[in-house]
């Protein structure tokens, strides 16, 4: 019996593709590793090699110390900003989804709607408004403000993510505590709540990174140095004349990095549990 090549040929090019579209995403990354281990003779070479021929570590040095150890400073302000941005929205969007997700009517309709309009305004045209009302509630240079825009920011996808896990949570499971004398917040709180569990920490790190990255608002909303997010610093190693210290942005950069790729993983995990899970086994 002859067994067909076909089938292992078409495994052996998915996994060539596969492997060329890793390589293609994590070539930044290994970039920008290349880069932090390199003295500044090499990084003005006009054909660098790729692996350092000079390996050195005081491009961390600099960026950990430079300005008063300004890097940690404005890791903790993002690390702080983050959380707090994580935990509002997660606790705002849970019930909201909730309603969404099980009532019907017109509210409803205009609440996704809403959550779709949301999606498609450039974020030009309202920092200047969204500036002005900040200022006008005393909410300018201050993390409390810039948490309430990362809020509002992140909802409108957090709760279209979350109302649609809900939506596969089946009502039978919701009856039947019903039955059994369980209100509507003891059914979210204990029933629904832990069906979710894999959503709400994929929606939660979602809201976590979101804060964790953006550089615009950030950039508006803040002024002073001690208050700071990470994506504002590390455009300070950018010159006024477009002088760029590669060596120690390449450093920092990667340093600011590494905990959405560890968030990441964390995602990776948690997306390959089912998500009916507990109720299957129930």
């Amino acid at each position: 019996m002859i067994v067909s090549s076909h089938p292992k040929r078409a495994k052996s090019a998915q996994y060539l593709v596969l492997f060329g579209y890793l390589v293609f995403l994590g070539f930044p990354l290994l970039w920008m590793l290349s880069v932090s281990f390199k003295g500044p003779r090499e990084l003005v070479q006009l054909y660098p090699s790729f692996i350092p021929s000079d390996l050195t570590f005081e491009n961390y040095r600099i960026a950990v110390t430079d300005q008063d150890h300004a890097l940690l400073r404005s890791g903790f302000n993002s690390f702080k900003v983050a959380v707090f941005t994580a935990l509002l929205t997660t606790m705002i969007g849970l019930p909201a989804a909730y309603v969404l997700a099980r009532r019907r009517g017109l509210i409803t309709r205009l609440g996704l709607g809403w959550i779709l309009l949301s999606q498609m305004f450039p974020l030009i045209l309202i920092i200047i408004p969204l500036f002005l009302l900040l200022r006008n509630l005393k909410l300018t240079d201050s993390h409390v403000g810039l948490v309430l825009v990362y809020v509002v920011w992140a909802l409108p996808f957090i709760l279209w993510m979350l109302q649609s896990y809900v939506r596969g949570i089946p009502r039978d499971v919701e009856e039947a505590a019903t039955v059994d004398g369980a209100t509507r917040f003891q059914i979210l709180t204990g029933i629904i709540a832990p069906l979710l569990l894999p959503g709400i920490v994929v929606t939660t790190l979602f809201a976590f990174i979101t804060a964790w990255n953006e550089f615009f608002f950030a950039l508006v909303i803040l002024q002073s140095p001690d208050l700071g997010t990470l994506p504002p610093y590390l455009a300070r190693f950018v010159g006024i004349e477009g002088i760029v210290r590669l060596g120690p942005l390449a450093a920092s950069a990667l340093l600011a990095t590494l905990p959405s790729l560890l968030l990441f993983t964390i995602i990776q995990r948690w997306l390959t549990r089912g998500l009916l899970s507990g109720a299957v086994k129930g």
